[in-house]
């Protein structure tokens, strides 16, 4: 089969497409043919083992894994002797994070709890956008407390995490404020935000508002610059971001949670049940992957390079 593979740490140029043996489904193991497979964050600071404690699981000094890619959506072509929820030919999709990774593949195998059916009023490139992004924000959401009629401020409305909190946040009940650049207000507003600040003009820092929970799906503000826009009970929850922004969260979010606010970060672990509700959200039409671009297998760096580069909206595809 074909794949997408490296052997050092390094830029998409490392990446190369090369023939490599088929893999093999163990007892609890689903193989899977790969219809589409999408980019996230986590892919380029894989690729070139940033931040440093991240090769700590990764791999030291040679990445571990060679090839990359969480997400994908495909069709079952074969099945351990003790699965039992799929069988062949069954349309699949989920997040290989915790399984090895492989997504940029013509085949990949995951347990069977890594995955769940795919709906077919959702095709195999919406389906593979929504495993690490829509569980991203969803955990994050409901970290923060989600409710009904909250005051929600959702930072880098945009990407691909973003595109999928609005939506949820909005899905929830909440009145949503979102935070993007000028060329995407249109977007991020066709998505239910009730209203949007261009981060070049506006500071959200700075209008007075206070908000109920604060999801910062990007950006690289300071956790001071965050607080002061918290109500006094609020909850600030990061998923990502500039690498200081995710490490003042770490080291600081615990130190300045004072009262009632909460303050930290969100390291994601996508499970069945978050896989079957935006599943579910995105045949209601609740939720719906905003794809901003499609690569072939063959141009996977320069799909990685695309998304590193934050010009992405929404999500990057990439089909098979």
């Amino acid at each position: 089969m074909n794949a997408i593979v490296r052997e050092i740490y390094g830029s998409p140029d490392v990446l190369d497409l090369e023939a490599v043996a088929m893999p093999k489904p163990g007892p609890r193991d689903v193989l899977v043919r790969v219809r589409a497979a999408s980019v996230n964050a986590a892919d380029w600071h894989q690729l070139r083992g940033t931040p440093l404690p991240f090769r700590l699981v990764a791999g030291l000094r040679r990445p571990r894994f060679r090839i990359i890619g969480c997400d994908m959506a495909g069709r079952v072509e074969a099945v351990g002797a003790a699965v039992t929820r799929f069988r062949v030919g069954d349309d699949v999709f989920g997040e290989l994070s915790r399984c090895g990774f492989g997504a940029f593949a013509e085949y990949a195998v995951a347990p069977e709890t890594a995955l769940w059916p795919k709906p077919t009023s959702l095709s195999f490139d919406e389906a593979a956008a929504i495993p690490t992004a829509g569980c991203t924000a969803l955990q994050g959401l409901r970290r923060g407390g989600i409710r009904s009629g909250q005051r929600v401020l959702v930072h880098g409305a945009s990407g691909g995490v973003g595109t999928f909190a609005v939506q949820l946040a909005k899905a929830f009940g909440a009145h949503v404020t979102a935070v993007c650049s000028a060329r995407n207000v249109e977007l991020v507003r066709s998505l239910g935000a009730d209203h949007v600040l261009d981060y070049t003009r506006d500071d959200f820092a700075a209008t007075g508002q206070r908000y109920d929970l604060i999801l910062a799906a990007n950006g690289n503000r300071s956790i001071r610059d965050y607080r002061r826009a918290l109500a006094p009970d609020g909850a600030y929850v990061t998923t990502g971001g500039s690498n200081r922004q995710l490490a003042e969260a770490l080291v600081f979010g615990p130190m300045l949670s004072r009262g009632q606010q909460k303050l930290g970060n969100l390291l994601v672990r996508p499970s069945q049940a978050d896989l079957q509700f935006l599943a579910e959200a995105g045949v209601a039409g609740t939720v719906r992957p905003v794809i901003d671009q499609r690569f072939p297998l063959s141009e996977v760096p320069a799909a990685v390079r695309y998304v590193e580069d934050g010009r992405a909206q929404g999500k990057v595809v990439i089909t098979l």
